[in-house]
């Protein structure tokens, strides 16, 4: 019987979608199976992980345990917290109201909530985007003994955020609060009249087809969720219970792998808002000083190894969360966990590395460069910044390498682009590249590029 139940454990849990593979797709998903049979075991809290590629499912797989005291093992259908993606679903019910014109982005946060009166003008954008420098919630203290398992009522939270300073002015940084999006709640439920669970299960959760996503409830009977565990004394321990009234509007949300998938093709199907909001959600917020942040309506807009990336992360007590879109490769992964494992983070961005590594070095050319455009690049470079800091360029037959004086990086082989430009495919995590500045007929520097720029100017 042992035998049968693992052979169907199996066949629920590890689901490759072999019509929608390339060859080259399964040979990857074979690298990030092996990735989560070693790093978690029949043994450990749960982690889920699926991958779409061009809105096709092409891999999901659950390993370890949904509840370890009963021994139930994880499936891709278990019910997960997911923290702060959330944010997503409250940033797209308030701009739901604001394509009714019944709010706009522009409007301020004190016309909502007139507590906040004494600290200029916050608007609605600010608190979509993380600048409105309100101080994070989670730095109040009560002064009570295990305060989170306390439901204090939403507004007692809001009327304490009132009275503390803010942390920098409106606009003028970013800076992440869960406070923003605990507020946001709020105002959605006095511009619909609804409760925030009310509004979100009528206008968000049915019209997406979210048949697995909830708002928790620690009475409410959900089927295949799974439990939450925190490092104890003696390995793996229960979590504590914690007041969705803390987290509310900001990270209360369950859901499934397939259901955050399900999100991702309602929200680009313009089911939940026009493609021009949509759009904007997933537009960098310009700070007043004129430089973008890293953050949309509810989602990161971040760059992911020289690709645009749109996402989110989730840490709530007992459960890690993360889902993240690569619209250049139309390459989308969730992946969930019941288990306060912050290198679970870590290891998402292995997976998603290793499913975009070939893209990446493929997408590079190897031109053929004479002799004499080589040989004019040789020569050692001083960093501009720091003038202890240099770099040699060499030729070795028909190519050029480098050597980094730090010795973090010797003999990388430079892949010419054009004439100037070169790209180092030993530097596997970060796409880097060298660009040539030439006058005339002398090199007169050279620009490092690993996400920032760096000068080195040629000395001889």
């Amino acid at each position: 019987m042992k035998y049968i139940l693992s052979l169907a454990y199996f066949l629920l849990n590890f689901q490759l979608a072999p019509l929608a593979q390339t060859k080259q797709d399964k040979r990857l998903l074979n690298q990030v199976d092996e990735l989560l049979t070693e790093k978690y075991n029949p043994n450990t809290p749960a982690c889920v992980v699926l991958v779409a590629r061009k809105g096709q499912i092409i891999y999901q797989k659950a390993v370890g345990m949904a509840n370890i005291e009963l021994g139930v093992p994880s499936r891709t259908d278990m019910v997960f917290r997911i923290g702060s993606i959330t944010k997503q679903f409250t940033a797209v019910a308030l701009l739901q109201l604001v394509e009714q014109g019944k709010i706009s982005l522009q409007d301020s946060l004190q016309k909502f909530v007139p507590v906040f009166s004494n600290k200029g003008r916050i608007t609605i954008e600010n608190l979509l985007t993380h600048t409105s420098g309100i101080v994070d919630y989670q730095v109040l203290d009560f002064h009570i003994p295990n305060a989170i398992r306390i439901d204090f009522p939403v507004k007692q939270l809001i009327d304490s955020l009132a009275k503390l300073p803010l942390i920098f002015a409106p606009n003028s940084k970013y800076g992440y609060s869960n406070s923003n999006y605990l507020l946001l709640g709020q105002i959605i439920e006095r511009v619909s009249g609804m409760s925030y669970q009310t509004y979100l299960q009528e206008h968000i959760l049915k019209r997406a087809g979210l048949f697995n996503t909830y708002y928790d409830s620690p009475t409410q009977l959900i089927k295949n969720r799974v439990n939450g565990y925190k490092n104890g004394q003696n390995g793996y321990a229960n979590i504590d219970y914690l007041s969705m009234n803390q987290v509310f509007s900001a990270g209360a949300l369950l859901s499934t792998v397939g259901d955050l998938f399900q999100w991702h093709q309602a929200l680009y199907a313009n089911k939940l808002l026009k493609k021009e909001s949509l759009e904007k959600a997933f537009t960098p917020f310009k700070l007043a000083e004129g430089r973008l942040s890293e953050y949309g309506y509810g989602w990161f807009i971040r760059d992911w190894k020289g690709s645009p990336s749109i996402g989110h992360g989730g840490a709530i007590d007992g459960f890690r969360s993360m889902e993240m879109y690569l619209p250049e490769q139309d390459l989308y992964i969730a992946a969930l966990m019941n288990a306060e494992d912050d290198s679970f983070f870590s290891f998402s961005e292995t997976i998603l590395d290793k499913l975009t590594s070939q893209e990446r070095s493929s997408a590079y050319k190897d031109l053929t460069l004479s002799d004499d455009v080589l040989n004019r690049y040789v020569g050692k470079y001083v960093y501009v910044a720091d003038s202890t800091e240099s770099l040699r360029v060499y030729k070795e037959g028909d190519r050029l390498y480098c050597d980094l004086s730090n010795q973090s990086g010797m003999h990388m082989g430079l892949y010419a682009q054009s004439a100037t430009l070169f790209y180092l495919p030993v530097i596997r995590q970060k796409p880097t590249t060298i660009e040539f500045v030439v006058e005339g007929t002398q090199v007169r520097s050279a620009y490092w590029s690993q996400q920032k720029r760096a000068e080195f100017r040629k000395t001889k």
